[in-house]
């Protein structure tokens, strides 16, 4: 989902930054409010992440205007120095929809940012798939890394897909080959090992990744959530048996 965060402080935007599109999300940095002005008009954004205090603005207005705006519809976290905490308290009474304060936390910023995304749209939310870096979009058969498209042809995405709705569980080979091709296992053998070395390759399945696209002597492939950096990824599920 497409998110703009306000902060003048170029070291905690970056940061900031990183830790939402490691969770598949897109950042747009403004830094100050008028640019963030600027940018609303012309862009339409799923969630808002404001410092308390831009250097052009009072946080109280800048709610207010986009309440006034916009609506309740898009969610505000609020992002404060301690000494703003009864500040922020009032800003919920305001328009915002939570708060934080510094110093941010990898784990609760995340946490709190897909909460609110997926209070403000649970159907849309839910229809989309994110794991770590990775980011899957069914509907649109889109897949992205970190933000940057990933090309897969129609094959191997559905293959992508069920595997990472699939995490921890071992598939075996009939399984995936009846599941994705819908044929039997002795025509696609060769195609499904093909289509794997594909995946790595492409999608990067690696350690840094916090995915490994595992293979079972003898039984089938296993996508391994290595749960690094990545422990606030879900753990989508499937009701198709192996």
């Amino acid at each position: 989902m497409r998110i703009a965060t306000l902060d003048n402080e170029p070291r905690e935007t970056r940061w900031i930054q990183r830790m939402l599109t490691t969770i598949g999300h897109e950042c747009h940095a403004f830094a100050n409010g008028q640019s963030l002005l600027r940018g609303l008009r012309v862009t339409s954004y799923d969630l808002l992440l404001l410092d308390w205090r831009p250097p052009d603005l009072q946080g109280p207005e800048l709610v207010k205007w986009l309440r006034d705006r916009f609506g309740n519809r898009m969610p505000l976290l609020l992002v404060a120095a301690q000494r703003d905490k009864a500040d922020l308290i009032a800003s919920l009474l305001s328009g915002a929809d939570d708060f934080m304060l510094r110093p941010l936390g990898r784990a609760e910023l995340q946490a709190r940012v897909q909460a609110l995304l997926r209070r403000a749209y649970p159907t849309r939310f839910d229809k989309e798939l994110v794991c770590g870096p990775y980011h899957f979009d069914p509907l649109a058969r889109t897949l992205s890394l970190r933000g940057v498209p990933v090309r897969l042809k129609h094959r191997e995405y559905e293959l992508a897909l069920y595997l990472f709705r699939n995490i921890g569980r071992l598939l075996s080979r009939e399984h995936l080959i009846r599941t994705v091709w819908g044929q039997d296992l002795e025509r696609h053998s060769r195609s499904l090992d093909t289509h794997v070395s594909r995946l790595r390759a492409r999608m990067e399945l690696r350690p840094d990744n916090g995915m490994v696209l595992a293979s079972v002597y003898g039984m089938g492939y296993r996508l391994e959530f290595l749960g690094n950096d990545w422990n606030d990824s879900p753990y989508p599920t499937a009701d198709a048996a192996e």
